[in-house]
């Protein structure tokens, strides 16, 4: 086995870096800042799902059909998901009964997975947790700010889209 410290590079080979401008800085802060919100919103998200004897991931997946069926690949595009994980996720909420597969007639290969009484239930009964939990929070930090950030976040997400 061979160490894999005989592998790093000298220093004075590294490649050097531009220096850094005050928005790039200001990017990497906030990128630093949404990771750690991304995980205490997911673990917040797995608590308040537990509400509904589900996970976070089979509430996201079943909020992307909420409002009506959609492929696997709609729901990963509208829930920033990878179509994979969706794919894992909608059939296990099959299995449960949770959700179903419809005939899509746009593409005879593209099954469109909908919400079933009992996911929608299941929703529901996370809603009631979450509608509180959402209301106290958003009253420390306060809707407008909260509108900004979304605002910040939603051009950001065009940007590196583009």
């Amino acid at each position: 086995m061979s160490d894999t410290r005989d592998a790093t590079p000298d220093r004075s080979d590294w490649p050097v870096a531009t220096p850094s401008t005050p928005e790039g800085l200001a990017l990497t802060e906030l990128i630093l800042a949404t990771f750690r919100v991304h995980g205490q919103l997911m673990d917040a998200a797995q608590r308040l799902a537990a509400a509904g004897g589900i996970t976070a991931a089979w509430w996201q997946v079943l909020g992307g059909v909420l409002d009506g069926p959609l492929t696997v690949a709609g729901i990963a595009r509208r829930m920033g998901m990878s179509r994979q994980g969706v794919q894992r996720v909608a059939d296990l909420l099959v299995d449960r009964g949770l959700a179903e597969y419809r005939d899509n007639p746009d593409h005879r290969r593209s099954r469109l997975l909908a919400c079933t009484e009992a996911g929608y239930h299941a929703v529901r009964l996370v809603s009631v947790a979450q509608h509180p939990w959402a209301a106290e929070i958003g009253d420390t930090v306060g809707a407008d700010r909260l509108r900004e950030a979304t605002a910040t976040l939603e051009r950001l997400s065009a940007v590196l889209d583009g």
